[in-house]
């Protein structure tokens, strides 16, 4: 199809002057609308090469590898995968089992050597993992469904985030790709998933995963098809459109497959055999332990004052931990009261009374902490989109990445920067993750 790629380029604007609230808020300079409209009428297989370039350089920060389940990865390498001399079922009947599967799925289930030999990997190596995996998934699985249907993308995605995290919402991996979706800083920003000093939305499971949809749904309107779409959330689109052109126009996962990095060559693998064995669990003796919640047995409340967490637990008895796990955007364990932010609190259901009767106690603990604190809360701070930095003298590149909190890489990057040297006066676009 012949695609056209439009950008909305907005005015740069400086920092905006610190709020009544203390919220230093830097505005917005670019968005980038990457809206691609297919010309039905005109059909061509291919984006530019340039197209390609702009594509992955603006929308896509790439994610080089999936986040450990502890010290494991969950991608197999390729050489850790076994051969099909060792078996947890037999061939006849796993491709029976994928054959119903794929006439019920819009993904490409169909029997494949190469996906026989990570589905038995799986099975017989990372089979202790499951049952927490599944327990996990009965809390964050009906969420996933409902923002998966009211996009129109089939439910069996929701497999993707435990190939992205493990379903860790405050996964991490080694590139900074974070939360259950596994966003990277930029990618996340182009999706409206803010960081501040206090909040990550990366690591919100509902705003994420709304996020999540938003790029596979525009993945999706690129490819015409599900397969592909998950290689390029893992590698950008611009790697699978080449990947096409390289394997001479094949639009098939497994043909354009030894085109692509080798980080994505078993990531839809990986997601495929996710698939079956949470589809064919039982019939493999794989049970989900006992969750410690269900989605539904939790509930929200709006903070009209900045608490922590520690305050919240001394006060209606709820542990810590369960704080953390469900409420894992924000960064310091502390709620920041923000007006026109609405930030909320998640509680277990059988909490939320406890919490309104003893609000007003909270919010009296909060404030003789406060008075007893002999610094400061860390001041808040947003950053919206990237900001406009002019080199000063003395400017380098590692001096301006440790004062923004990015790394001389990303910096080079965002600016295409072919090496180190700087001018006085020169601009640099920044994403920051902090300020200093």
């Amino acid at each position: 199809m012949r695609f056209l790629l439009s950008f909305l380029l907005i005015s740069i604007s400086a920092f905006a002057q610190q709020e009544k609230d203390s919220l230093l808020i830097i505005k917005a300079d670019t968005i980038i609308d990457a809206k691609i409209a297919a010309d039905e009428t005109k059909k061509q297989d291919f984006f530019t090469d340039n197209d390609l370039k702009v594509i992955d350089s603006l929308l896509v920060d790439h994610k080089f590898s999936s986040p450990l389940i502890d010290t494991l990865e969950y991608v197999i390498d390729d050489k850790d995968i076994i051969g099909n001399t060792t078996k947890a079922l037999t061939t006849d009947l796993l491709k029976q089992r994928l054959s119903n599967l794929n006439d019920n799925t819009p993904f490409d289930l169909a029997y494949n050597p190469a996906l026989e030999k990570v589905i038995n990997s799986y099975l017989l190596y990372r089979r202790k993992y499951y049952p927490a995996l599944m327990a996990k998934a009965k809390y964050y699985f009906p969420m996933f469904e409902q923002y998966l249907d009211q996009y129109d993308i089939p439910l069996e995605m929701k497999y993707l985030s435990i190939v992205e995290s493990a379903l860790r919402p405050k996964a991490r991996s080694g590139v900074g790709a974070s939360g259950l979706w596994q966003f990277m800083y930029g990618t996340g920003k182009q999706f409206d998933l803010k960081v501040s000093s206090y909040v990550d939305e990366r690591y919100d499971p509902v705003k994420a995963t709304i996020a999540a949809c938003k790029y596979l749904s525009q993945l999706y309107s690129i490819f015409g098809d599900w397969d592909l779409a998950l290689a390029a959330y893992n590698s950008g689109p611009g790697n699978v459109s080449k990947a096409i052109k390289r394997s001479g126009g094949f639009k098939n996962y497994w043909n354009i497959r030894p085109y692509l990095p080798r980080e994505t060559a078993g990531y839809v693998p990986a997601f495929y055999a996710t698939m079956y064995i949470f589809e064919h669990s039982k019939d493999h003796n794989i049970y989900s332990e006992l969750p410690e919640f269900f989605e539904f047995q939790t509930d929200t409340v709006r903070v009209k004052r900045t608490i922590s967490f520690d305050q919240i637990s001394e006060t209606i008895n709820v542990d810590e931990e369960v704080l953390t796990f469900l409420n894992p955007s924000y960064k310091l364990d502390i709620i920041p009261f923000i007006k026109g932010r609405n930030y909320a609190l998640r509680l277990p259901s059988s909490k939320i009374i406890d919490f309104l009767d003893k609000e007003k106690e909270i919010y009296t603990l909060a404030d003789e902490d406060d008075a007893k604190r002999e610094k400061p809360l860390p001041k808040y701070f947003e950053m919206d989109k990237r900001i406009r930095y002019k080199v000063k003298s003395g400017d380098y590149l590692g001096k301006i990445a440790n004062k923004f909190g990015v790394r001389v890489s990303s910096i080079k990057r965002w600016n295409r920067l072919k090496n180190s040297n700087l001018k006085i006066g020169q601009r640099l676009y920044i994403y920051p993750k902090r300020l200093r």
